[in-house]
């Protein structure tokens, strides 16, 4: 028997975030819940994920794949239930993720969403480290920065979602590990998910830290923030060092970005600046899965996740992450599974 959903709630962009985005950029609208056609799935929202590259899809800068047009559902990797489904590979109650965005119910195609394995504990690990996130994390540093046993890596963002498993796929390929945080709260964490050592970007003296912290120099920066900081890691690197492009938070928000790299730091150094995508490693993704699930079940890989109860919340977790304030992988909590 189908399953009848009467409404939707969704979260849609109402206008682009000029600067900092607040409360009026986004919209808490409802809608009617169509049926599956041939081929498609029905999912109920459990859990969404917030994420800085959303901030780069709510405009209408050029990028690597189209913004968001006014009034469109914000999109996020989502964990749902199939609440109904018209494709033989799923059935009612199963677990699937996939770019459903923030939103009670999304229809989807039946290709565009992964199951869940039911071993998986607790699911939410489908949407950070056995997910995109920790995707990201192993093929930005294992593939982009190749780092060798006795390295120096050097990670922004370190306590962050893809910094957190950065870290520590580092230390099992058998490198020196340096964080760089924002506050003594988030180091702290950085000892958690097992870096060597802690920086506070906030210190008035990043280039001293740096100085002590890596006396032989930086062989792999993952760079996630860009700006100041990275213009300070960029001033120790090592002859040969691989620059990993992921990220540049510093830089989502301003109406000009701040150009703060030197290129000619490239010949000085013979260095690699490379940026990636998660989704150029998609003919890889089961091989890295299957790597991620095993050093999860073995405690070698650990993490944390800042909850955010309610759809209708989604945007405030989405504007506390650009500020910093999560400790751990930023998720909101949709609703409850049903069966």
């Amino acid at each position: 028997m189908a399953v009848l959903v009467k409404t939707n709630r969704r979260v849609t962009l109402k206008e682009r975030p000029v600067g900092f985005p607040k409360d009026s950029d986004f919209a808490l609208d409802e809608v009617e819940v169509g049926a599956p056609g041939p081929g498609e799935v029905l999912v109920k929202t459990l859990w969404v994920s917030v994420d800085p590259y959303q901030r780069g899809r709510m405009s209408q800068a050029r990028s690597y794949a189209k913004g968001l047009e006014l009034g469109d559902v914000i999109t996020s990797q989502s964990l749902g239930e199939v609440v109904e489904s018209q494709d033989g590979r799923y059935a009612p109650g199963d677990l699937v993720v996939g770019q459903l965005g923030w939103q009670d119910y999304a229809l989807a195609r039946a290709g565009s969403v992964r199951r869940v394995p039911e071993a998986l504990q607790p699911p939410t690990l489908a949407l950070h480290v056995v997910g995109t996130t920790g995707l990201t994390a192993y093929f930005g540093l294992l593939d982009v920065g190749q780092p060798k046993p006795g390295d120096t890596v050097v990670v922004s963002g370190a306590a962050g979602a893809v910094g957190q498993v950065v870290g520590q796929i580092a230390k099992l390929a058998g490198c020196h590990t340096v964080g760089i945080a924002g506050g003594p709260d988030k180091c702290t964490d950085c000892k958690l998910y097992g870096y060597d050592v802690a920086l506070d970007y906030k210190d008035d003296d990043l280039a001293g830290q740096l100085k002590e912290a890596c006396p032989k120099g930086v062989d792999v920066y993952f760079d996630n923030v860009g700006g100041d900081v990275s213009a300070a890691v960029h001033r120790r690197l090592n002859v040969g060092a691989r620059i990993v492009i992921c990220g540049q938070i510093s830089q989502y928000n301003l109406e000009r970005p701040d150009p703060t790299f030197a290129p000619g730091l490239l010949i000085v150094f013979r260095a690699r600046m490379e940026g990636f995508l998660v989704s150029d490693y998609a003919h890889r993704f089961d091989e890295a899965a299957m790597r991620l699930v095993r050093w999860v079940a073995e405690g070698k890989i650990t993490w944390r996740e800042d909850v955010t109860e309610g759809l209708e919340n989604a945007p405030a977790a989405f504007m506390g992450m650009l500020r910093g304030e999560n400790r751990g992988k930023a998720l909101v909590k949709v609703a409850e599974r049903s069966s």
